[in-house]
Order: C-alpha cells, then structure tokens, then sequence
C-alpha cells in the first residue's frame, strides 16, 4: 500500500499536504532571523560615557540624536548640519503625542557642545530627552 493513497488501489489525487519543506523553511529563515537580529543597533558609533543610572524605556519610533567625536551631528543615522537640526527635529514631532527623544555623545565631545544640543532639542519642543550611556562595570 503507498502512503497516502487509496486502500482501494485506484490511483487518485492526493488529498493531504506535505508540511515537512514548509517546516523546513521555516526553521531556516528562524535560525537567520535569531542569528542577525543582535546585529541591527540603530544611530551612530559613538564611544558613550560610563554612568551608573536606571534605563529608559525604548519604543519603537524612538529618535536618536547623536554626536561623534568629531562634533558631527546624526539624527538617526543621517547626518544633519547643526542650523537644521532644531527645523527637523519640529518637522518629526509635530504629529507626534509622545514627544521623547535620546541623545548619544561621545565622550570626547566637549560639555558645552553637548548642553548646546540639548537646547536645541528642548528648543524644538521635545519634552523628554534620555541620554544613553554605558553601564559601569562593577568589579
């Protein structure tokens, strides 16, 4: 007797599907999805300062604004020239109800330059703004 046939004998179209490829595929694409998802951060390397202060919570339209060591200005990944960043920044949270923001320096940034960004962020209506750190090492 063949699987899936009839016990008849007559030979007919079957009338069950083979899920195992289905399975198959599925496990696949699972493993590749687990195995680059650590990779996708979102902004721009930056080598943050240590701090030792309780997390915010992320959402997912969460807007980063981000200094690297050469004062260079990104919102998000795109770099923006520092005049337009207070006239984007309106443009992004007009619409929006949750008007939070993060800002990432590096640490070799100096003080003035960062406070000078976080006006223009308040400036731009923003009423939370989170600055993202790394965790000190305990020893």
């Amino acid at each position: 007797m063949e699987i899936g046939g009839r016990s008849d004998g007559s030979r007919g179209t079957m009338s069950q599907i083979n899920v195992t490829p289905l399975v198959d595929v599925m496990l696949v694409l699972l493993v590749i999805f687990m195995v680059t998802a650590p990779m996708m951060q979102q902004g721009v390397e930056v080598n943050l300062p240590k701090a030792d202060t309780k997390a915010m919570e992320a959402t997912e339209q969460t807007v980063v604004v981000s200094i690297d060591n050469s004062g260079r200005v990104f919102l998000n990944e795109a770099e923006v020239p520092a005049d337009q960043l207070r006239t984007k920044l309106t443009a992004i949270f007009e619409k929006r109800a949750k008007k939070e923001i993060f800002l990432k320096a590096d640490k070799s940034v100096p003080y003035g330059e960062v406070v000078k960004t976080m006006a223009v962020i308040k400036g731009a209506g923003i009423e939370r703004l989170g600055m993202v750190t790394e965790p000190i090492s305990k020893k």
